[in-house]
């Protein structure tokens, strides 16, 4: 799964004096706030972290309210889906220009009528997509699909996705 990376990272988290004697409880508090968000640093949304190494000694930043930084080692599960790589999900809504997707269990995926190649025809009151040259073919809720990323919406964590290339379709369809 490509669209995954693991990225280890030397942080510097700031702790408020008041926690100071807390310090092992405030740095994962801390970190957790870098969950699910798309992080321009990292070019990914941080899905998960696991500290490496916490070092005992920390700098202190002078100013009105001095905080204090601590310095660890970070490995980060980072999404991060790229134009033209390849993503599986789960389908959950079909409407007449669009199928809805979502991706990891988090990430919502749209692929609009356009983007859907001409093999595939709506059948309105069946509410799927269905194969003109295999008949057992079909995408409807609940169907897990390949499709490729056209694009990655970083502040709504949304992907832009299309069935047209030939490696695209429902995943439980070996053509």
């Amino acid at each position: 799964m490509e669209e995954l990376k693991v990225s280890e990272a030397s942080l510097i988290v700031y702790i408020h004096p008041s926690k100071s004697n807390q310090v092992s409880k405030d740095v994962p508090r801390e970190l957790s706030s870098l969950l699910f968000t798309y992080s321009d640093i990292f070019d990914g949304v941080v899905l998960a972290y696991d500290i490496n190494s916490l070092y005992k000694c920390a700098k202190i930043l002078p100013g009105v309210c001095p905080y204090f930084g601590v310095n660890l080692k970070v490995n980060m599960l980072l999404f991060s889906p790229k134009p033209n790589m390849l993503l599986e999900g789960k389908v959950e809504k079909i409407t007449h220009d669009s199928i809805h997707v979502v991706v990891l269990g988090f990430s919502a995926a749209i692929i609009a009528e356009k983007d859907i190649r001409a093999e595939f025809v709506m059948k309105h009151d069946k509410g799927v997509y269905a194969s003109k040259s295999h008949k057992r073919h079909v995408i409807k809720k609940e169907t897990m699909i390949r499709f490729m990323v056209k694009s990655f919406d970083e502040e709504t964590l949304q992907v832009y996705g299309s069935l047209i290339p030939d490696n695209t379709r429902s995943i439980h369809f070996v053509g």
